[in-house]
């Protein structure tokens, strides 16, 4: 099976849709019998422009129309900021979310838009996203894996959205090298191989201001990455 990663759109829906569509070429131009899985990383909404288009693409994806891709959406921490702020959409609540870029959010449903106005299926589809997904060689998740030494259904909910790595932490999870994001790099990726616990690929190239996002490329004969794709706002 072929995996492709992508992380921390936030709001850069124009993006989305060229990897969409590198995706699809590189399905075509290099088949697997298995076929692929696409797997976005979280963080899809606040800070770039077009939050809600993106949740609309997604949800529409799902449905396996993408030529040679299935697609897995996991959870980041601004989904849980989002599902969190709409379940209880006080001021203090508001003003947290739009000091993470929330304000460009509420833009994308409207104008004048608050957390009252998001659409509640959006919110819905939001908070019932997975927080990981484990392959043979792989765990992708949005943040990272805070314990090497427990079950990953037993994780930290919280952590694994939230956390950041420190640059020394080699990372990994079992022997299984984790895929995440959260963490932005306007030169990443950035990769941390020869650890025993497995290594880990930081995709986060924090595309919403850099206009660059890269797809990660990875399968079930190792943990790092096979290759990476790269799209930009400028072709």
């Amino acid at each position: 099976m072929k995996y492709y990663a992508i992380a921390d759109l936030h709001g850069r829906f124009d993006l989305l849709e060229k990897a969409f569509e590198r995706i699809t070429q590189d399905c075509l131009e290099n088949p697997t019998p298995e076929g692929a899985t696409t797997i976005t990383l979280g963080d899809y909404i606040d800070r770039g422009p077009q939050s809600k288009q993106i949740i609309d693409k997604l949800i529409d994806r799902q449905d396996g129309s993408q030529l040679g891709s299935r697609l897995v959406c996991l959870k980041g921490n601004h989904e849980d900021m989002a599902v969190q702020v709409c379940s209880n959409p006080t001021l203090n609540m508001q003003s947290w979310w739009i000091g993470n870029g929330g304000a460009a959010t509420f833009k994308s449903y409207a104008e004048d838009a608050t957390a009252i106005d998001i659409d509640h299926e959006h919110i819905k589809w939001m908070a019932n996203l997975p927080l990981y997904l484990e392959t043979e060689k792989q765990v992708f998740v949005h943040a990272g894996i805070p314990d090497n030494n427990i079950p990953l259904e037993k994780q930290d909910s919280e952590k694994m959205m939230w956390m950041l790595y420190n640059p020394t932490d080699m990372g990994g999870y079992q022997g299984k090298h984790v895929v995440h994001g959260h963490h932005q790099f306007a030169d990443g990726p950035h990769e941390w191989k020869g650890s025993k616990r497995g290594g880990r690929t930081d995709l986060d190239c924090w595309a919403y201001h850099t206009g660059r996002l890269v797809i990660g490329v990875f399968d079930d004969t190792q943990g790092p990455a096979l290759k990476f794709l790269e799209v930009t706002d400028g072709g």
